[in-house]
């Protein structure tokens, strides 16, 4: 799955599974969220919630080292996954928070920032140089967080609030990601992300815990293996095809979220809503395929 290509029909092009990767990626992430939120509303607290998200990946990590083995575990970056996990974690429960008090659909439009965070924090932290036309689409991204919160106009609910702070943590994350994957493997960056944010996760938990029901604990196993597949999919879906045609398929996820949230919860996005999450996501997409064309190498004349 995750390996080499291998044999397949002449039709099923790289960039056509690359689609169809993102599709599934965005599918996974949605739904997490749907059993997050029927579980919060279950009196399940989102801490709980999270060490359970993280702590039922380790099936995932067990087929991923039967597959490939112990060697997966072979890395010299073992400080820089624990502050990576560190970092997930923290980023992990303010959105479960916000996500508990935030429209579905208003929290995927909101996540779609973390992209525009790490390439802001990669001009402070890293002294990177973006030309004017990155400075334009993060101006635009931003707005499009306005439209959607609309401060001065109507009351900033605090569940927004920590997604927006949240998408800047995982910004930063994405950042301290790139530089893993510069010498490690998916399944070894993966591996390590359960290792490290299971007990990590475990710590605030602790301070708020209830003992799941069977049903809850259930649906916690079906979302910890869920999330940690979307880590893999995601992966793969830029792997395989080109970001200029895959990642527009991640759009998809404002468009399950509004209708997983009218079904399950009755909520109807605004307006608002949809224009901000499409200026976020048009800013988020023009800045990756940007950073890919800048990074790509050139063929020499």
């Amino acid at each position: 799955m995750f390996g080499d290509k291998g044999v397949r029909p002449g039709w099923l092009t790289g960039n056509l599974q690359g689609m169809i990767w993102m599709l599934t990626t965005a599918i996974l992430i949605v739904t997490m969220h749907i059993m997050i939120r029927h579980l919060a509303e279950d009196e399940l607290h989102p801490f709980v919630i999270g060490f359970f998200r993280t702590f039922f990946g380790v099936p995932v990590v067990a087929v991923l080292l039967w597959k490939y083995g112990f060697g997966i575990l072979r890395t010299d970056q073992i400080k820089v996954h624990g502050i990576r996990s560190f970092g997930h974690v923290v980023a992990m429960m303010m959105f479960f928070t916000g996500l508990t008090m935030t429209p579905l659909a208003t929290a995927n439009a909101l996540a779609f920032t973390a992209p525009l965070f790490a390439a802001m924090l990669a001009v402070i932290v890293l002294r990177e140089v973006i030309r004017w036309q990155s400075w334009g689409a993060l101006i635009f991204g931003f707005a499009g967080t306005l439209a959607i919160i609309r401060p001065g106009f109507v009351d900033v609910d605090t569940g927004p609030i920590i997604i927006l702070l949240s998408s800047g943590i995982w910004g930063l994350i994405l950042i301290v990601i790139k530089s893993l994957g510069e010498r490690d493997t998916t399944p070894t960056i993966v591996t390590y992300m359960v290792i490290f944010m299971s007990p990590l996760a475990l710590i605030p938990a602790l301070f708020v815990w209830t003992w799941p029901t069977l049903e809850q604990l259930a649906i916690l196993l079906i979302m910890g293996v869920v999330g940690t597949v979307a880590h893999l999919t995601l992966t793969q879906a830029l792997r395989v095809g080109d970001a200029a045609v895959v990642m527009p398929m991640d759009f998809f996820k404002l468009i399950w979220a509004a209708a997983l949230g009218f079904l399950f919860f009755g909520e109807l996005p605004d307006v608002f809503t949809l224009i901000g999450g499409a200026m976020i996501f048009a800013s988020a997409t023009y800045l990756v395929l940007r950073e890919r064309t800048d990074t790509r190498p050139r063929t020499p004349r």
